[in-house]
């Protein structure tokens, strides 16, 4: 999990997908968590630096996204805690150890975390996903009512623990094959791969997340028409 996955997880919460203004917040994706730290690790790289402190160096654009963003929503949210936590634990494990590939885990660390706190949740009489979507839009927001009154349906319930279930084993397999990529993959690489998976499983999981809802108002519009699709759009 990523700093800037923070804005992006939650609006991907929305039963419907991302509108043209979600896909401004990839901007300072490319610059804080991508393309910006990568650069910063080959430069040090060819400068002589060594390999862990040009790791724990380019973790600093990331921690400024948080910062950023912070500023921006005078808040912090839990995944964004998470996403700090992450990168200040692979930061110290990394100055303490001297070890590039424990610099190079601190985003497995709040990965594993969220997906085990989805799966968690579930226990919970409210799933993590539909608190995260509620919190994101504001409880008297238009956003939020629409949330509230989809959650007080029980097939509302069931869609958001189904959303979070899968959301949750998606994120503990994306937290394993990190570690898989930073115990056979070396240097900029490792770097590179782990910067961009997280997104890459967002799009996969907001592209499944249209598609389920989808399926759901499919679903939900034959019952309550009685009809043919064709028949109900006269």
């Amino acid at each position: 999990m990523t700093t800037t996955d923070v804005q992006l997880q939650g609006s991907s919460t929305r039963l419907g997908g991302l509108d043209r203004s979600r896909l401004g917040a990839l901007l300072p994706v490319a610059v804080f968590d991508i393309a910006g730290p990568v650069a910063v690790y080959y430069v040090l790289r060819a400068a002589g630096t060594a390999d862990v402190t040009a790791l724990i160096v380019s973790g600093i654009l990331p921690a400024i996204g948080v910062a950023i963003s912070v500023s921006r929503h005078r808040r912090i949210d839990a995944i964004g805690l998470l996403a700090l936590l992450g990168i200040v634990a692979g930061t110290s494990a990394g100055l303490v150890s001297h070890s590039a590939r424990l610099v190079l885990m601190e985003g497995s660390v709040p990965t594993a975390v969220f997906g085990l706190t989805c799966l968690g949740s579930l226990l919970t009489s409210r799933p993590l996903m539909y608190r995260i979507g509620l919190q994101a839009r504001g409880e008297d927001t238009a956003g939020g009512r629409r949330i509230r009154a989809l959650w007080a349906q029980p097939s509302g319930q069931h869609a958001f623990r189904v959303i979070t279930l899968v959301w949750g084993v998606t994120f503990l397999a994306e937290a394993a094959i990190r570690v898989l990529i930073v115990e056979t993959v070396s240097g900029g690489n490792a770097l590179l791969m782990v910067k961009l998976m997280p997104y890459v499983v967002l799009v996969g999981m907001v592209r499944w997340l249209a598609f389920y809802t989808r399926r759901l108002r499919d679903e939900a519009r034959l019952p309550s028409t009685g009809a043919a699709p064709s028949a109900s759009s006269g």
